[in-house]
C-alpha cells in the first residue's frame, strides 16, 4: 500500500521529527512511503539518504491554486492509495487532489492553526477552514487529548484519534549523546538555559532572551543557549545584539546533532503561544532535562508543575526568569522534575507505539 505522506516544510521542526519517525518504524513490507514536501531542506535529504522516494512542490501558501494539477498528477503517477496530511497547510494543498483522485485523506492535527492570539476574525476564519478540514478528512488524528476537546469546542469536531507524539528513544538517550559546553564556550559550573526551537511568533524566542537576560542579570551563573532559525531570525540577532547577551548567550542556527545540543544545557525552556503536542518538549524531557513551558494544549497533558517540570504564564518574561533562578538555586527540586519527566517519556512516548498506532488506521484502508 502507497502512503504519500504530506508536509508543507522540509526544515526539520516538531511535526517534521514526528513524520521522520514514523516513517522509520513502517513495517516497509506493507507499506510504501513516499513523501511530499512544499519547499526543500534537511528532512528531505535525510529521507533519501533511507532510501525513501521524495517529492518537492515549491509553494509558501497555506492553500495555492497552481500547484493542484501537479498535485494531482503526482497521486496519480505514483499509484497513491492513501494521503496522510501531517498540519493544516499540508491537508489544505491536499483537499482537491483527494477528492479529485478519490483517494481517502487522513489528516493529523499538530496544534490547531487558530489560538487566542489572533484577531477574533483571523480566528474565525482559522477555525472555519478547519472545520472543513476535518470534515472532508476521511480520519482525523489529534495528537493530544485537549487538542481534540479544542477542537469539539471551538468548531464542533465530531469524531478524532488521539494518538500521542512519541520520540525515537534509541536517539534520545542521555547515555548516547555528548556534551557540546566546550564548543559553546560554557564551563561547568554555569547553569545553562535552552531554547531549541524555530524562531517563530509561536514559540515567543524573544520571550526567552528576555528572561536569559533578566536572570543574568541576577546570577551571572546563568547562561543561555539558543538554537533554531526562523521568519523572527533578524529580531533575535537584532535583540542579542542591542542587549549586548553575546557575552554570556551562544547562538546558534539549526543544528541536526540535538541530543549533544540538549546534553549541554540545564533547563529547556519553552513559552510557546500554542502547541499540539510538542515533539521538542518530549526531546528534552528524555533527554533529562528540567522544564520550564507554557501551558499549551498538550504541555498541560505532559507537564504538571513542580511535578515534572515548571508552569508559567503566557507572555511573562520575569516568571519564566524566576523558574529559571529557581531551579539554579534548588537543586532538590531540579533533580526531582528532571527526574519524573525523563521517566513519563519512557512510559508513554515511544515513537514505535505512535507508529503502531498508524498504521492500524491504514490497515483500516487496504
Amino acid at each position: 500500500m502507497k502512503v504519500l505522506e504530506v508536509i508543507r516544510q522540509g526544515q526539520i521542526g516538531g511535526g517534521e521529527s514526528h513524520l521522520l519517525d514514523l516513517i522509520y518504524f513502517l513495517d516497509k513490507q506493507r507499506f510504501e512511503p513516499v513523501c511530499l514536501s512544499f519547499t526543500d531542506g534537511e528532512m528531505i535529504r535525510r529521507l533519501q539518504g533511507w532510501g525513501v522516494k521524495c517529492h518537492v512542490i515549491e509553494s509558501g501558501k497555506a492553500f495555492d491554486p497552481k500547484v493542484q494539477r501537479e498535485v494531482c498528477r503526482l497521486v496519480d503517477s505514483e499509484g497513491i492509495s492513501l494521503i496522510h496530511a501531517h498540519g493544516s497547510r499540508a491537508a489544505s494543498n491536499m483537499l482537491f487532489a483527494a477528492a479529485r483522485t478519490h483517494k481517502p485523506l487522513v489528516y493529523t492535527v499538530h496544534g490547531w492553526s487558530f489560538h487566542n492570539d489572533q484577531p477574533a476574525l483571523v480566528r474565525r476564519l482559522r477555525a472555519w477552514s478547519e472545520k472543513l478540514i476535518c470534515h472532508r478528512a476521511s480520519r482525523v488524528i489529534c495528537v493530544s487529548q485537549s487538542n481534540a476537546d479544542t477542537g469539539r469546542q471551538v468548531f464542533g469536531l465530531k469524531q478524532a484519534d488521539v494518538i500521542e507524539n512519541g520520540i525515537n528513544l534509541d536517539v534520545f538517550s542521555p547515555s548516547q549523546a555528548r556534551s557540546l559546553r566546550q564548543q559553546f564556550g560554557f564551563s561547568d559550573d554555569d547553569f545553562v538555559a535552552g531554547f531549541v526551537a524555530r524562531a517563530t511568533k509561536q514559540k515567543s524566542p524573544l520571550l526567552f532572551l528576555q528572561a536569559v537576560e533578566q536572570a543574568h542579570a541576577r546570577c551571572p551563573q546563568v547562561k543561555g543557549l539558543f538554537v533554531g532559525e526562523g521568519d523572527m531570525d533578524s529580531d533575535v540577532d537584532a535583540y542579542i545584539t542591542d542587549h549586548h547577551l553575546g557575552d554570556y548567550l551562544f547562538r546558534s542556527k539549526f543544528r541536526t546533532d540535538v541530543p549533544d545540543v540538549l546534553k549541554t544545557i540545564d533547563v529547556y525552556c519553552l513559552p510557546s503561544l500554542w502547541e499540539g503536542l510538542s515533539i521538542a518538549l518530549l526531546e528534552a524531557m528524555a533527554m533529562g532535562k528540567a522544564i520550564i513551558a507554557t501551558p499549551t494544549d498538550g504541555t498541560r497533558e505532559l507537564i504538571a508543575d513542580r511535578e515534572n517540570g515548571l508552569v508559567v504564564p503566557f507572555n511573562d518574561a520575569p516568571r519564566l526568569a524566576d523558574a529559571i533562578l529557581e531551579l539554579c538555586s534548588d537543586r532538590q527540586l531540579f533533580t526531582h522534575c528532571s527526574t519524573a519527566a525523563t521517566a513519563l517519556v519512557a512510559q508513554r512516548f515511544d515513537a514505535r507505539r505512535v507508529a503502531d498506532s498508524v498504521m492500524r488506521i491504514y490497515n483500516n484502508f487496504i
